[in-house]
């Protein structure tokens, strides 16, 4: 299998420009870093966090993104030479060797009735959505199984599609690892890869390049695991955090802590297993929770960096450059990046299909968009599907009665799994008994948004919509 990435030489950056977004209500907007990882020198770089606009201790609205690219990150675009070793595989993404794991075949329904979580609606098959007058119509020729469009503030759903289906969830997983291992680590931690560490891959793993014996700092792991899809990065550091079974039962602990009941976890890196099953609905809470985290936006976001690579003679290691292969984030070429984009995981292997979680912003709005395994199986569909779902919930805006919401954790809202715990939504949209109303939300009571508004503030969140990457790949069979 050819590999993702062409040559460097003709990889340039367009129309890179700043595009500052009007501060709310006259407030000063965030600040934003700039991407720090054009080179394993900058891994050190400090991320600066924004300051919202906060009454009585609480976050009562959420400063704008704004688009913005260094000077600095645009001439590693324009110039860098990013070019990826054999070693790395094409799509950044678990590739499964037939019959490992179980998918529903072609023709599988969705079960008749699924998870309650976020409301009544959620739980139903089929396409789940409530237009008031003028709003537009959902896009045409999404194939996707499972798919779910959200308000990434107010946890609002907009609109969904068997949004509880438990299908196998590829290297979109990969963000439930993060949330779990991402904040047990500082960045600047180093490790010495043993042997060990990288037995038990499947066959066919993306992998970002890590070698034996060698020592690699956190940021430098994380920087695999989110631009690479790296397998060898997860593998590393689930050993630095007491080995591979540990970490899926830490991780399994956490699902349940975010009120994930859709997700069973049996490896940490996504790669096919039998059982190992997650939902659209799991996935939007993996990332909205990981977005709270500094270090998250900024791996999640970073379009390239430098990665360290082998010794060479005189001893020294060299470094090679790395593409991030979210391709509404990068590019390639058959699609541009989205415009606003910021993050956040894809996905693909044989019995997932490809699977994607993205998070962008336009205006004041922030959507978050999940799609798992499109039946329509051209080149980058998840992410065109993914584009026409953005689309849709930008211009919807205010014009769609929500038909459930993403639930905060059990720290904040208990066991929304309970029958009766009254965690959903109803059907048009108004939260049950024990959930945050909708009048109150738009109040400003912050007392069942904190966790929401501060999932997406950190002002870390890099915003490479405006940048054209130019890039043309040496294969057309990349995934994911």
């Amino acid at each position: 299998m050819g590999s993702s990435m062409g040559s460097g030489a003709g990889r340039r950056s367009a129309g890179a420009r700043l595009h500052g977004v009007p501060p709310v209500g006259g407030r000063r907007a965030g600040t934003f870093t700039d991407v720090p990882t054009t080179s394993h020198a900058s891994t050190s770089a400090s991320v600066t966090a924004s300051t919202a606009a906060r009454a009585g201790g609480r976050v009562r609205i959420v400063p704008p993104l704004r688009t913005v690219l260094s000077a600095r990150v645009a001439a590693v675009l324009a110039a860098s030479a990013l070019v990826v070793p054999p070693v790395v595989l094409a799509g950044g993404t678990a590739y499964a060797a037939p019959g490992d794991g179980k998918a529903p075949p072609k023709t599988a329904a969705p079960p008749a009735k699924m998870s309650h979580v976020g409301g009544e609606r959620l739980s139903a098959p089929g396409v789940q959505v409530q237009l008031k007058d003028g709003a537009p119509k959902l896009p045409h020729g999404i194939t996707a199984r499972s798919w779910i469009v959200s308000d990434a503030e107010s946890g609002e759903v907009l609109a969904a599609k068997n949004p509880h289906w438990q299908l196998p969830p590829a290297s979109t997983l990969k963000m439930l690892f993060a949330d779990t291992v991402l904040p047990k680590f500082p960045k600047s931690e180093k490790y010495k890869v043993k042997p060990a560490d990288l037995a038990g891959m499947g066959v066919g793993s993306s992998l970002v390049g890590i070698k034996e014996n060698l020592t690699y700092s956190v940021h430098d792991l994380w920087l695999g695991v989110f631009l690479r899809s790296g397998n060898d990065a997860v593998h590393t550091l689930s050993a630095m955090n007491g080995g591979t079974q540990a970490t899926v039962a830490e991780m399994q602990k956490h699902a349940k802590e975010l009120n994930a009941a859709d997700t069973h976890v049996v490896t940490p890196d996504g790669y096919d297993a039998p059982g190992q099953v997650s939902s659209a609905y799991d996935l939007s809470l993996f990332a909205r929770a990981g977005l709270q985290n500094p270090d998250f936006r900024e791996y999640c976001s970073t379009a390239s960096a430098q990665f360290p690579g082998d010794k060479g003679k005189d001893g020294k290691r060299a470094s090679f450059g790395i593409q991030n292969t979210n391709r509404l984030l990068s590019g390639d070429y058959d699609i541009k990046p989205y415009p606003g984009i910021a993050g956040v995981k894809n996905g693909s292997t044989t019995n997932a299909g490809s699977t994607f979680t993205g998070v962008a912003q336009r205006g004041e709005r922030k959507l978050l968009v999940t799609v798992m395994n499109p039946e329509k199986k051209e080149h980058n569909e998840a992410y065109k599907e993914t584009a026409q779902l953005f689309d849709w919930g930008f211009s919807a805006a205010g014009k769609v009665e929500p038909v459930g919401r993403l639930v905060g954790p059990r720290s904040e809202e208990g066991d929304a799994t309970a029958a009766g715990s009254g965690k959903g939504a109803d059907g048009d949209g108004k939260n049950g008994k024990g959930g945050t109303t909708r009048a109150a939300l738009e109040a400003g009571d912050s007392s069942g948004s904190v966790w929401t508004a501060v999932g997406v503030t950190g002002g870390v969140l890099i915003v490479l919509g405006a940048v054209a990457l130019g890039v043309r790949h040496r294969s057309r069979r990349s995934r994911g």
